[in-house]
């Protein structure tokens, strides 16, 4: 099989994801990557959306999901992964990167991230 990458990096998004109270009520700026490795040979060949992964359904799912508090970063990533799968049949490996800018750790930091990779 081959192994074609279809990416949307550097979604941003305001969402109430953390683990503390505060973090769910007050929102923060989040940052999402999505890798999806698929067979993109029939697209390349035929110009048709239908034979490769479609990243305006990749968006419109993470959107979707974002707007869903969670504590975690993991379990949004792992949320949005399930969804990707059931939509794309042809997928093999997915991988979500979700960063969450200045996390309250005490000190100043850029972002926090967490990065999930599932294969069927």
């Amino acid at each position: 099989m081959n192994k074609d990458i279809v990416s949307l990096e550097g979604m941003e998004f305001y969402a109430f994801h953390g683990f503390y109270e505060e973090e769910r009520e007050k929102g923060n700026d989040f940052i999402v990557d999505v890798h999806v490795t698929t067979d993109f040979t029939r697209a390349a060949e035929s110009d048709e959306i239908d034979g490769t992964v479609n990243y305006e359904t990749i968006y419109s799912i993470t959107k979707e999901e974002m707007t869903i508090p969670n504590k975690l970063l993991e379990r949004v990533a792992q949320r949005i992964l399930e969804r990707l799968f059931n939509s794309f049949k042809s997928a093999s490996t997915i991988e979500i990167s979700v960063a969450k800018k200045n996390p309250p750790v005490g000190g100043k930091v850029n972002h926090s991230k967490i990065t999930i990779v599932r294969t069927r």
